[in-house]
């Protein structure tokens, strides 16, 4: 995995999914974002890969970037729609979803977990960009 920091989009796979969802039709983008935060948040037990984990982590923050709170969106890597000043469109149920999905990216068995603890000093700092995004989508549930 090629990753330069530790933002949500400082990484390939994250900047390849946002390429896809900025390619996609903009009454589905929604869905994908949907999806992979579906996905990651039901993922159960089984151990989580750091692909799955990027990419949720992505339109986490997308959707976080989208609420009141929410920081803006401005590097390169994200989706040019929203660089544009375009909008994406969420239900009130994503939130909920993306809390559950970074919860569980950032618990037991997320190899996502496991390669940023291996970057000691890098490590506080991804977990404080996950929760920064957290926070933002944990008021909009409570809400």
């Amino acid at each position: 995995m090629g990753t330069w920091d530790v933002g949500p989009f400082d990484n390939d796979t994250a900047a390849d999914w946002c390429g896809d969802l900025d390619e996609a039709a903009p009454e589905q983008r929604e869905a994908l974002i949907r999806d992979v935060l579906t996905r990651v948040a039901e993922h159960g037990e089984e151990y989580l890969d750091s692909d799955d984990a990027v990419e949720a982590i992505a339109a986490a923050a997308i959707v976080s970037s989208q609420l009141p709170g929410g920081t803006p969106i401005e590097t390169a890597y994200a989706p040019d729609f929203l660089l544009e000043g375009g909008r994406v469109e969420v239900a009130a149920d994503i939130p909920a979803i993306a809390v559950r999905a970074l919860d569980r990216i950032v618990g037991d068995d997320s190899e996502w977990r496991e390669l940023w603890a291996e970057a000691e000093e890098s490590y506080p700092r991804a977990l404080a960009s996950v929760r920064e995004i957290r926070d933002v989508l944990v008021q909009a549930t409570n809400r």
